[in-house]
């Protein structure tokens, strides 16, 4: 936070990531950092939904800002009716607590539209852009348009 105030970057443009794979190993701890966070005006997440120790429990103790659904659950969801059953289900929790949703490592136009077509409206992955270090990658115009 000293960096982006010393460089002028809006604090309100930072994301907190709580990555669910790691094991929890003090609630009130955990809750007293993301307060902190929270107090000073940064957006909260949970990084890879689904795929780690925590799943809905630490959900029913912190509602972030957005959810990040894990790639384990997002690739190739449109060919699986076990996870299709399962995000649906996360989804509608998400809406009921106003969680925004985030599909993560999406990598083709398939899994794009199955999550569109579920009113899922942020991405990330190899399919809109490669990653890079220090640069802010190039996105295909037609990529960007998902309005199916």
């Amino acid at each position: 936070m000293a960096a982006a105030r010393a460089k002028g970057f809006p604090i309100e443009n930072i994301v907190f990531e709580l990555i669910e794979g790691e094991a929890i190993r003090g609630q009130a701890h955990l809750s007293n950092i993301i307060n902190y966070y929270i107090k000073h005006g940064l957006s909260t997440a949970i990084d890879d939904f689904g795929s780690g120790y925590a799943g809905l429990n630490l959900l029913a103790e912190y509602q972030p800002d957005f959810n990040k659904l894990g790639r384990k659950l997002v690739t190739g969801i449109h060919l699986s009716l076990p996870r299709q059953a399962i995000v649906r289900a996360v989804i509608q929790v998400c809406r009921d607590l106003h969680i925004d949703l985030l599909a993560e490592g999406v990598e083709d136009l398939t899994e794009v539209a199955w999550f569109a077509e579920q009113g899922i409206e942020l991405f990330q992955g190899n399919y809109f852009a490669e990653p890079g270090f220090e640069i802010l990658p190039d996105v295909p115009a037609e990529r960007l348009n998902i309005s199916l």
